[in-house]
């Protein structure tokens, strides 16, 4: 069997040797990719076509990293790559990862290429527990990176629930608290929410700018001895060296700054530090194996190298690309402020159509009880004639009644002549007959009266009907009005469709603009200094809000380790000062005392 595996690997062997390229995967943090590459090239050239293809131009800060066993290595610049101890088979992968960490990210990182790959590395670091991050902070984090993936907080956009998929908080945070998963993320959206207006180079940003204060950031680790034979932790970050005791990865015991340090070697495991006090005695230590201090030395040399370059004056090319990044970030502002211009002119439009969509639903009702109250009058007027005629009839049946009784009180008057009886009862019949007839006129006008009457009102329900069908013209006309003045000054023709054109638009960068832009931008760092005063407090708030909830007997050494640090008031910044304030020697004696 182990003959067959030599024999299988010295024919992969052969073939890499007599071929004339072999193939590579280079896994970044957000996707992979595959290369055939030149048998002769070297690391530097594999590590070009790599920046090159991602458009990456701060190439300083990152490096390919391999697996080597159970220790891991970074591809030399200078080393042919099939030189290097990878693996025999192909493809040959390697992590393109970010191999130096800036001191302050804000200053140094310029491209949004370099920053998204850094945010995307340090939330995972800090998702994997690499980096330890206090609850309170792993929230506000979670929420600047929900900002970056999805923008603006919208009700309507993101329901309960819409975050479940996600994974935005260390498994160490979520078990440490008695919280569901829906009161984790109701305390992560309402930071969310206040993140509005932010673009995700802006929230990445923010998540850099609190993740680089956190202990562990940039920190690479390892296990050495001193010359007592101490087991003690190596932490080799962009400020220097620092010394740790195994158990407490978060403040170190001895720091030594790069600008202390004049010469760094190693001979098979044995490492040796030259201070630049030339009255400091060498201090040595051990590491596990020769790998690790080929390992410790690369770290050192490029972080001591990035650390010198800071302090001096930027290079033609990163005044160039932080002048073009000023540039792109002075357009971007433009854009935005464009944008944020067309969007309230949009929302101003549709407020407007809103508001006429209500008042024409609004007339609509007003018609509709005109009409009604219309052929309400209408009816009113048909039974006030219908009545009026029954009463002209019934006058004119009266009128002809009484006719009837004139004519018979002549005949009685005719016929009175036959007797004095006969007389007397003529008279009294003709004075009924007077009486009824007298009665009859009576009836007669007052059922005149009243049909006069009823023509009155009939005049008057056919003046309401007139009025009635005036209203409804009245209105009828309303529901037809478009505003004109306000709405062609504030509008563009095209809103009502609310498609706003950009093939045209051209920005031109006056003195004028950019001296507008740079006041513009001075009053955003004078608002950042207000609201980083307010960050501390905000850190306070959210672990006020849910240190009820916590699990003590869940808390892991890191965390009563943070926790003790947080009342002495301790933070990474003010524990370097004080261990750089002894001199050089005195901190070499400490460390070979340990």
């Amino acid at each position: 069997m182990a003959s067959a595996i030599a024999s299988k690997m010295g024919l992969s062997s052969w073939r890499r040797k007599h071929s004339k390229a072999f193939n590579v995967r280079i896994v970044t943090m957000d996707a992979e990719m595959e290369f055939s590459c030149e048998v002769k090239w070297k690391g530097k050239d594999l590590f070009d076509l790599v920046c090159r293809t991602v458009g990456l131009r701060e190439t300083w800060f990152f490096g390919l990293q391999y697996n080597v066993k159970d220790t891991v290595a970074w591809l030399k610049m200078d080393k042919k790559v099939l030189d290097h101890d990878v693996p025999k088979e192909e493809p040959i992968t390697f992590n393109f990862l970010a191999k130096f960490y800036p001191e302050n990210a804000e200053e140094e990182l310029v491209q949004d290429i370099t920053q998204h790959l850094f945010f995307l590395q340090v939330k995972k670091q800090i998702l994997d527990e690499e980096i330890y991050c206090p609850p309170e902070a792993s929230v506000l984090l979670a929420s600047y990176a929900v900002q970056a993936k999805y923008g603006d907080y919208d009700p309507g956009v993101h329901n309960p629930g819409f975050l479940a998929q996600e994974e935005l908080l260390p498994k160490r945070v979520i078990n440490l608290y008695q919280m569901t998963p829906e009161m984790w993320e109701e305390r992560i959206t309402a930071c969310y929410a206040e993140h509005r207006g932010r673009t995700r180079d802006e929230a990445e940003m923010e998540y850099l700018k609190i993740a680089q204060d956190l202990e562990m950031y940039g920190v690479n680790y390892f296990f050495i001895r001193n010359k007592k034979g101490t087991d003690l932790l190596l932490g080799v970050d962009a400020l220097g060296l620092h010394i740790y005791d195994p158990e407490n990865r978060l403040t170190p015991k001895i720091s030594f700054p790069w600008n202390e340090i004049r010469n760094i070697s190693y001979s098979d495991k044995e490492f040796a530090i030259k201070p630049l006090d030339k009255k400091t005695d060498v201090f040595k230590f051990n590491s596990s194996k020769l790998r690790v201090n080929k390992l410790i030395l690369q770290l050192c040399i490029g972080n001591h190298d990035l650390f010198m370059r800071r302090r001096r004056v930027d290079s033609l090319e990163v005044q160039q690309m932080k002048s073009q990044a000023r540039e792109e970030k002075a357009r971007k502002q433009m854009e935005r402020q464009r944008l944020a211009r067309e969007k309230h002119l949009r929302e101003e439009a549709e407020r407007s159509r809103d508001e006429l969509e209500r008042r024409l639903l609004q007339l609509q009702d007003e018609a509709q009880m005109a009409n009604e109250a219309l052929i309400r009058s209408e009816e009113t007027a048909d039974l006030l004639a219908e009545k009026a005629q029954i009463a002209e009839e019934e006058a004119k049946l009266l009128a002809q009644k009484a006719a009837e009784a004139e004519q018979e009180m002549q005949r009685i008057k005719v016929t009175a002549i036959r007797g004095e009886e006969e007389k007397r009862l003529m008279e009294q019949k003709m004075l009924e007959a007077e009486m009824l007839a007298l009665k009859m006129a009576e009836e007669s006008e007052r059922r005149a009266k009243e049909a006069e009457l009823l023509k009155q009102d009939l005049q008057e329900a056919r003046e309401s009907e007139r009025r009635a069908k005036h209203k409804l013209l009245e209105i009828t006309s309303k529901s037809a009005y478009t505003p004109t003045s306000s709405s062609a000054n504030a509008m563009p023709p095209d809103i009502p469709s609310f498609n706003f054109s950009t093939e045209n638009l051209t920005f031109d960068f006056k003195d004028t603009d950019m001296k507008r832009l740079s006041m513009e931008i001075e009053k955003e760092k004078v608002e950042y200094m207000e609201k980083s005063k307010h960050l501390q407090e905000q850190l306070n708030e959210l672990k006020t809000e849910i240190e009820s909830l916590k699990l003590k007997e869940r808390e892991t050494p890191l965390d009563i380790l943070h926790n003790e640090n947080t009342e002495k008031g301790t933070s990474k910044q003010s524990n370097f000062k004080k261990l750089t304030l002894q001199s050089t020697k005195s901190r070499v004696a400490f460390f070979e005392e340990l």
